[in-house]
């Protein structure tokens, strides 16, 4: 028997329990892998279309200063280009020709493009920038600071160097001359150190002249003769040493059969 008290908490109970709030979320659909796969894809190509489009923008010489920029440093990110780097673009591309303009210009142009007096006042800016580009030893000093140059410095480094090395040109046709020189262009890997031919490095490898042991080890062609050319082996063939018709003992027989 349940009494009345019991009956009245139960009810109390289930009143309660009734009068929670439903959850009115509709259940979420199953996602379909078609359908988000589709999304990656378009995302995907849209980017890389970006991307390429990115790279179509960069120009010839855009492409040179980063393959010069990024050569012997895997660290580096083809923004920035070191002073050697930037020698050996000049080296290179025959920007330096030994005449108009030497190793000695192209690293008076790197210091001079490094040097920063932006924080100057105009007239002892001109004043200071007149001084430090015509005196190498000072701009090399100020131009320590910094090591790299970005390709806004890169351009105005070649149309430094376009006025020397295109003198009976306008200004103009010397910067188009000077690109033209520098774009398709990548660094020149020097190949396998060639061998010095001379006298006495032939003498001493002629081994037509060796004696004494040196000249066991070659046969007459030159070839080392290996293990046989080192050791004393032993010749267990039954034959005396010297004998000429080793093996034709059989051939003999037959034939006389």
């Amino acid at each position: 028997m349940i009494s009345g008290s019991a009956l009245i908490v139960m009810m109390s109970d289930n009143k309660t329990k009734s009068t929670k709030p439903a959850n009115k979320t509709p259940p979420k659909s199953p996602a379909d892998p078609a359908k988000e796969r589709a999304a990656k894809r378009l995302s995907y190509e849209s980017n890389s279309s970006h991307e390429g489009a990115m790279a179509a923008e960069l120009t010839a010489l855009e492409e040179s200063f980063k393959k010069f920029a990024i050569h012997g440093d895997t660290r580096a990110t083809g923004k920035e280009m070191h002073g050697k780097n930037w020698s050996k673009l000049c080296k290179d591309c025959h920007v330096i020709d030994g005449k108009n303009v030497t190793i000695t210009d192209v690293d008076i142009v790197f210091s001079k493009i490094n040097v920063s007096l932006e924080v100057m006042p105009s007239r002892r800016h001109l004043l200071l920038r007149s001084i430090i580009w015509s005196c190498a030893s000072l701009a090399t000093y100020w131009g320590k600071s910094s090591r790299t140059i970005t390709f806004d410095q890169f351009k105005e480094a070649l149309q430094e160097l376009s006025k020397k090395r295109f003198k009976d040109k306008s200004n103009e046709e010397a910067v188009q001359e000077i690109h033209k020189l520098i774009e398709g262009k990548a660094p020149i890997i020097s190949g396998v150190t060639k061998t010095i031919s001379s006298p006495t490095v032939s003498r001493l490898t002629d081994t037509s002249k060796f004696t004494g042991s040196h000249k066991e080890r070659f046969d007459p062609s030159g070839k080392g003769r290996g293990k046989a050319g080192r050791e004393d082996l032993v010749d267990a063939s039954g034959y005396v040493p010297g004998y000429k018709h080793a093996g034709t003992y059989d051939h003999k027989v037959q034939g006389s059969k």
